[in-house]
Parts: structure tokens; sequence; C-alpha cells
């Protein structure tokens, strides 16, 4: 190099300079890119002073490798910080294979918006067998218990399972093949079900195929679901959306369901069980749901009522291509009672039957049920409402010596199908009144006439304490 001109060497020096500045300045980026943080918000009921992501217990999300034992890894080392802020655990996206885990309390479930929890088909080991709720006597597909739900809980405190729209995969169709053939010993497993605890938020995710109902609070309190899609073919055997059962103070709203079943069901107990547990469902909100399911109901009351229903209100539901708006079942052996319903600003799309309401639907947990064990229907509210495209517009039938009473129907508008029943009314054992309804309905249900029904079936004005509860915007950090 001292043999080029003076000149030249000063060049190619200041060629190497450069090229060196531009080496360390890209080593440089690197090693800021590797301690950048980023972060994301939410909004969530609570928020939490400790964060840790599902890989750091050793999870691989290939969709084939087992992660059960990091997600029960993971939940045991953030329940120590319960009484510390509580905890939130992330999972990144991937698919991440998993059997029943549970969660504790003071404690966030957060998936990323391309995360996948898929569940486990492998080995039946990873489903535990729970016993038989106590106020249904035994589980719905078997004799015996229930296999514990993917996402599980139970006496807690502020739980939130929550995402960017994650996604929770249950792979149904193995448990729906295992109930078709009978070959079930035990209850198929739900996708979330949180027991017996108080505080609980489940929003903002993407619910697929689940093995039986998808979420399915129960004996709990001061719940919100919000911004959930449920999606299951029509054709899958009890694929019910929400299930509120026994609990006070729920509110659902902004969800999207298919589903083979009711998309919102209702419930508190079976039978002699049911009534001996004695926990009703109430103050239940329910809006801008969007139903479809042919074989079912949008809103379902039952069957499964004994415990008691009481102060459910919905209003701005849509429902398309369902077999029932509002659908209230109940039987005799039942007892409880479903009273002060209010349903406004229905609108309804092909629908087998707008209004429902039976009293001869079977189904008992056993032999023991008390045949004078009689329910009370009464109080019940719909309005402002309209339907297109139903073959009838309402069967009402009550019980024999216990009718159903205090029927109020105002505002409703019935579009009738091309190939519709003729008789588009029919109704027994019932008794109420009408206003403004088309086509015109039974008897036991007389028109009011224009000016003459004041109160028009009015819906609560008060609010129920579960719509005072304020969201907080919580933040995460993600570490690359």
């Amino acid at each position: 190099m001292d043999s080029l001109p003076i000149k030249f060497q000063v060049k190619k020096n200041g060629v190497w300079m450069l090229l060196l500045l531009a080496a360390l300045m890209a080593a440089s980026t690197e090693s800021r890119k590797a301690k950048v943080v980023d972060s994301f918000e939410y909004i969530a009921m609570n928020c939490r002073a400790h964060s840790a992501s599902i890989t750091e217990f050793g999870a691989v999300g290939d969709g084939k490798t087992s992660n059960t034992k990091a997600f029960k890894d993971a939940v045991d080392h953030l329940g120590q910080f319960s009484s510390d802020g509580g905890s939130q655990l992330y999972v990144p996206a991937g698919k991440w294979l998993t059997g029943s885990f549970s969660v504790v309390s003071h404690f966030t479930l957060f998936l990323h918006q391309d995360a996948v929890l898929l569940a486990s088909q492998v080995d039946i080991n990873e489903w535990p067998v729970l016993k038989a709720l106590p106020s249904y006597g035994r589980g719905r597909d078997a004799a015996g218990g229930r296999f514990a739900s993917l996402i599980f809980g139970t006496n807690l405190t502020d739980v939130i399972i929550t995402g960017e729209n994650g996604t929770v995969d249950g792979q149904g169709a193995f448990w729906w093949q295992q109930f078709h053939k009978g070959k079930l010993k035990y209850t198929r497993p739900y996708l979330i079900e949180l027991m017996f605890s108080d505080g609980i938020q489940i929003s903002n995710l993407t619910l697929l195929n689940s093995p039986s109902w998808n979420v399915h609070p129960v004996y709990s309190s001061n719940i919100l679901v919000k911004g959930i899609t449920i999606l299951a073919p029509v054709t899958s055997p009890n694929t019910d959306g929400i299930n509120p059962d026994s609990c006070t103070n729920t509110r659902i709203e902004d969800c999207y369901i298919v589903s083979g079943d009711d998309c919102v069901a209702v419930k508190s107990g079976w039978d002699e069980y049911g009534i001996a547990f004695g926990m009703p469902t109430k103050q239940l909100v329910i809006r801008r749901l969007t139903c479809i399911s042919p074989y079912s109901a949008t809103i379902a009351l039952g069957s499964e009522m004994s415990g008691g229903i009481q102060d459910v209100r919905a209003e701005d539901i849509t429902a398309v291509h369902t077999e029932s708006g509002v659908r209230i079942k109940t039987a005799v052996g039942r007892g409880g009672f479903v009273k002060d319903i209010y349903v406004r600003r229905m609108t309804m799309h092909t629908m087998k039957w707008a209004f429902w309401m039976t009293g001869n639907y079977g189904s008992h947990a056993d032999k023991n049920y008390d045949p004078n064990a009689l329910p009370v229907i009464q109080n019940i509210n719909y309005r402002d409402m309209a339907a297109d495209n139903v073959s009838m517009a309402a069967r009402l039938e009550g019980i024999a010596g216990d009718p159903f009473t205090q029927i109020c129907i105002s505002n409703v508008t019935i579009g009738m199908a091309a190939k519709a029943k003729k008789v588009p009314w029919t109704c027994s054992d019932v008794g109420g009144i009408t206003a403004g309804v088309s086509p015109r309905p039974c008897d036991l249900l007389p028109e009011q006439g224009p000016g003459k029904m004041e109160e028009g079936c009015n819906f609560p004005t008060e609010t129920l304490p579960i719509d005072s509860v304020e969201l907080k915007t919580c933040s995460y950090k993600i570490n690359y």
C-alpha cells in the first residue's frame, strides 16, 4: 500500500473508514433492535403489575407440541403476584396446543391477534374429569361427571381473558363424533368455564369449534362478556354461545355468534337439583347481539331454569336464519321461575318462530323430579320489533293449570313467509295483552287498541350495577 500514490491511499483509506463506520452503525442498529421494547394497550376491568410471556415457560407455538405443562407452570408462577398487583400472561403469535388449564385470581390471559390456542386431542389425560355441577346433579351428555373446560377456574376474584381478537379453537369435531356415537362417559368440555367467581371479563376473542358450550360462567357475579365472535357449524351438537348459569349482574354485548344451538342460553339448574341449590340468574343485560342458528334460539331462557331467572334485559338484537327469536323452555318438574323479562328493538330475518314459549320441554335429569314442581312464568315483555320471512309468528304453550301470565307484546310487525303456516299464532294456557301487533295475535292475548295501553310493555329505566363498571386502559411491554 506504501507504493501507491498518496492521493489514492487517502481515497482508499477513506473508503475503508466509510465501510467500517457503516459496519459499526449496522451493529449498533442491531444492538438497539435486540433491546427494543414494544408495547400495546387494551381495555380491561383491572390492569396488572407483573407480566410474562408463555414462551418464558418453554412453550412452542408450532401447533404440534403440547404446551399444557407450560401453561400450568406459567399460571402457577404468576399466581404468586395475586396479592401484589396481579399478573398477566401474554400468548404471542403462533399455534399453541394445550389441554385444560386453570387460571388464578387477579390474573389476565391475553392472546395476540395471531395467537391460536388449540385444544389438544392427543392425550385424554390432559382433560381432568370434574364432578357434576351441584345444580344439575349429573352431566349433560352422560350421567357421570364432566371434562374440565379448556380454560377453567373456580373460587376466583378478578379474572380477565381477552386479546386482540386472538383465537381459541376447540377442535370440536373429535368430540362431536364421540357424542354422536354415544361413546362419551363424561360430558364434553367447554371452552371457558369459571365457577364461584366474582369480577370476570371475557372479551375481544374469536372462539371456534367448541366441543360443547363456548362460554359458561356459573355461580358467579359481576361478569362482562364483550366483543366475542363465536363460530361453529350450525349442525354441531350443543355448541351454545354464551350460557350465564346461576349468575348475578352480567353484561353480554357486541357479540357475533354462529352456532349449532342457542346463541345465548340463560340457565339456573336442572329439576330437583336446581331447586335445592336455589341460585337464580338475575340482573342480566344482553345488547347488540347478532345470531345465526337455524336449529335453535337467539336467546333461550331455560330449559334448566329450576333456580329461577329474573330481570333479563335484551335490546338491539339481530337474528338471521335462526329458528326462534326469544324462546322460553320449561316443563312440569322444573319448578323455579322466569319473570321480569324485557326485550326491545329486535330485528329478525328468516325465522321459524318469532316467539316460542313451551311448558312441555322434557329432558329430565333423572326420574326423581317432583311432578308437583311447577314453574312460574310471568311478566314477559316484548316491544318494538320487526321480522320478515317468518314461518309462524308465535307458538305459545303454557302448562294446564299453570298458565304463563302477564305477557305483553307491543309495536311488533311480523312479515310472513310465502309458505307460512295458515294460522300464524297458536296459544294455550297463556294470558296477557298486545298493542300494535301484526298479524293479529291469538284471543288469549287481546289487542288493546291505539292509545289504550299506556305502559306499552315498558323497558326498565334504571341501570344495573354491571353498567356502572368502568374499564381501564392497560398496557403490556414486549421484549424482543
